[in-house]
């Protein structure tokens, strides 16, 4: 099968606006959380998010055209714009057949359809719905608007599995293009689901973390105090590329997808398997396929949302499936900066991954405070300071509501 690289990035996040301002934010250990902006959340029991900052949507697009389209359509397309502009892609370098998008987000243009709703609900029972209202909110639009924008006229689609979609889209475009089919794709995923919605339907189920009063250091993984995870919003983009293609127009390769693995629980629509037996199950199949053993992995930036069982059974797996080189390993979760963003977190935490193969550090897990007796403390958790360290080769999992798993790992490249 052909090799696949990494030739582009981009990013737009709660603790960077791109690439540059995210890997600033990563090394620093900045919190991206604050008090909710975007609605009145003063009967909410949740009061707070991580919302990107400083935004002047006409610095990317016209307002006219904005107005078109959803935030995460709209963040997908600066990431997926930033991304192709690393990639030196120009006119000529590329058979636009042969190059695709393939996206992912866990619920998609969720404001628009709440705001459509609301104007119908204090409108007299009119309905006077936007007509855009339909390509606004659709999940797989952002596929669509990339490529009419770039005229990509290859494989094209969104894949959704809330919280891992973006993680399976890059899967899915790295067998794409290892099976041949495509020679390059563009992929990632975005999330704009800072609510009444969202934080009011997590936050009934007891998912979000209320600390209200700190909510700065309100995200903790692995700390004993963690209360719930904090929502995030923003998106990651990758263009991936077939190794020979790259090489023959020159690109900079950033890195080399090399195996992925996609499970399910079978257990909870919510709670993850206790004993993390499809997150173990899902690391194992990411090892196979990349056909590596367990200690050539440096690095896990895991999914670690701050939920008290989530966390807890991650951990498990990860000391099941790589025994005693779980100690050797750097673990982290850059939710902890971020918040989760639902169905971008797989491809902004890739990202951060790659980040630290070419700058040679781990994101830390900040907001640590208190061990938590139920997690081995023998584990590098990395928390609170970013550390330096070569790395060769990282793993990043991420697990989404419904069970799905998915498991994506990339080495440093070698030519």
């Amino acid at each position: 099968m052909k090799r696949v690289v990494i030739t582009g990035i981009g990013a737009i996040t709660p603790i960077g606006n791109n690439i540059p301002e995210y890997l600033d934010g990563l090394k620093n250990g900045r919190s991206g959380a604050n008090p909710l902006t975007k609605f009145n959340a003063e009967q909410f029991k949740t009061k707070f998010a991580c919302e990107i900052k400083d935004f002047d949507v006409e610095s990317f697009m016209d307002r006219r055209e904005a107005r078109r389209l959803d935030d995460f359509t709209i963040y997908g397309m600066i990431s997926a714009d930033e991304a192709i502009t690393m990639s030196g892609l120009g006119e000529g370098d590329f058979d636009p057949d042969r190059v695709g998008v393939i996206w992912g987000s866990g619920i998609g243009g969720l404001p628009t359809l709440e705001a459509e709703i609301e104007g119908f609900t204090t409108g007299n029972g009119i309905p006077r719905y936007n007509p855009f209202l339909i390509p606004k909110m659709i999940i797989d639009i952002v596929a669509g608007q990339i490529s009419i924008k770039y005229g990509f006229r290859g494989v094209n689609y969104a894949t959704v599995s809330a919280c891992a979609s973006s993680s399976h889209a890059i899967s899915n475009a790295f067998d794409y293009i290892r099976l041949g089919r495509n020679d390059i794709i563009i992929t990632g995923g975005s999330e704009a689901s800072i609510t009444k919605v969202s934080v009011g339907g997590f936050g009934s189920m007891k998912a979000l973390s209320t600390r209200n009063d700190d909510f700065e250091t309100a995200s903790r993984p692995f700390d004993q105090d963690r209360d719930g995870f904090v929502l995030g919003e923003g998106s990651g983009a990758l263009v991936l590329e077939e190794l020979e293609h790259a090489k023959k127009r020159g690109a900079t390769i950033y890195g080399e997808v090399v195996g992925a693995g996609a499970t399910a629980d079978a257990y909870h629509i919510t709670a993850p398997h206790p004993e993390g037996l499809g997150a173990r199950n899902v690391m194992r199949l990411a090892l196979a396929d990349a056909q590596m053993n367990i200690d050539e992995v440096d690095y896990i930036n895991v999914h670690g949302t701050s939920t008290p069982l989530g966390d807890k059974a991650e951990v498990a797996a990860i000391q099941h499936v790589f025994g005693d080189h779980a100690y050797k390993l750097n673990i982290s979760s850059t939710k902890s900066m971020t918040g989760h963003l639902l169905g971008a977190a797989g491809a902004i935490e890739v990202i951060a991954g790659l980040l630290g193969i070419n700058h040679q550090f781990v994101p830390p897990t900040i907001n640590h405070f208190t061990d938590d007796p139920e997690l081995d403390p023998k584990l590098n958790f990395t928390f609170n300071d970013a550390q330096e360290r070569p790395i060769k080769a990282f793993l990043s999992n991420t697990f989404g509501f419904g069970g799905h798993n998915s498991s994506v790992i990339i080495r440093k490249f070698e030519g």
